[in-house]
């Protein structure tokens, strides 16, 4: 089979196009044939050898996807091949490859009416963004919720999760264009942050709320944003923080929310799956509601499997919206 593999840490010249023996499912698991696959933040510090979870090398990325069952192990009743499906946690190798072995746990099937583009950006992205605001910060109508990073693939799910469930969402992203795109979406108010850069954007977001602060702040972006996100919340207010893009340490004041009896909730998708939860029930759901119109996913570009040094770096630009997908079949 055809993938992409990387040999040594790097920029996005080492991934590199190989063949590879075709892997075979165990018992519980499931071989799918992959035809869309997600790209995420989480693949690019993985490849520089800066994720903290990153399996040893040599390391075939991907963490992502849709396809069709093509053979499944023994124990495995409920997924026959050729079923359409979406699939997370690849396991032998990951999802940049034309095929991957899935713990069948980790696989969900496709409803009709979902393409497989949109699909392959479902199970990391929008089950993110579905469990911190629906599991962990409790959502409720009426509730006002500050997205960083709206223009991200986990932004504007957030924007759209959170539309849905009745709140009033502010989109900030870095540009205006970024923000005008996540106001599509649903957002009633945006924050361009290069026009509100640092404290402004705090002092913005108090202005928006007439000065009550946020209930919600979803926090993808991590560094001195992390910081701004406590000053935003107001009153028993809840920051998630899901993710460091910046890649550089924050420095918080506890003043900046013991006071308001706010709440800080930390969240890492692998490591919660590694400690129980089961994310197929809130992928179907959300399938469902892709599937009903309720949602969609932006897919940004598409580019073929042996073109995946070409999506790190569009990712890398950070000028892309929504979705990045490869596309592994011919």
């Amino acid at each position: 089979m055809r993938a992409v593999r990387i040999d040594t840490f790097g920029g996005p010249d080492v991934l590199t196009p190989v063949e590879m023996p075709d892997p075979v499912p165990g018992p519980g698991e499931v071989l799918v044939r992959v035809e869309a696959a997600g790209v995420n933040r989480a693949d690019a510090l993985a490849r520089a050898g800066t994720y903290h979870r990153a399996r040893p090398l040599p390391l075939v990325l991907g963490l992502e996807a849709a396809g069709t069952v093509a053979a499944v192990g023994e124990g495995v009743e409920d997924l026959a091949p050729g079923r359409r499906v979406m699939a997370m946690g690849a396991s032998t190798p990951g999802f940049y490859a034309e095929l991957a072995v899935v713990p069948a746990a980790r696989v969900v099937p496709l409803p009709d009416g979902v393409d497989v583009q949109a699909a392959a950006g479902l199970p990391i992205a929008w089950v993110t963004a579905w469990y911190c605001l629906h599991r962990l910060a409790r959502l409720r109508k009426g509730e006002t919720v500050v997205v960083q990073a709206a223009g991200s693939g986990v932004g504007s799910a957030a924007v759209q999760i959170a539309a849905h469930a009745g709140a009033r969402v502010i989109a900030a992203a870095r540009s205006a264009e970024k923000v005008g795109w996540a106001a599509g979406f649903g957002a009633h108010d945006t924050v361009d942050t290069s026009a509100f850069p640092g404290d402004a954007a705090v002092e913005e977001v108090l202005r928006l709320t007439e000065g009550r602060g946020a209930d919600v702040v979803l926090d993808a972006v991590g560094g001195d944003v992390f910081a701004q996100s406590l000053r935003q919340i107001g009153f028993a207010g809840r920051v998630v923080a899901l993710a460091n893009v910046a890649l550089r340490p924050s420095t918080v004041d506890t003043r900046d929310f013991y006071p308001k009896n706010g709440s800080v909730h930390g969240f890492q998708l692998t490591g919660l799956i590694e400690h129980g939860y089961d994310p197929r029930p809130d992928l179907r759901e959300i399938a469902a509601g892709v599937a009903a119109g309720t949602y969609r996913v932006p897919v940004e570009a598409t580019f073929p499997l042996d073109q995946a040094a070409r999506a790190h770096e569009r990712l890398e630009e950070r000028a892309s919206r929504g979705k990045i997908v490869l596309t592994a079949q011919p």
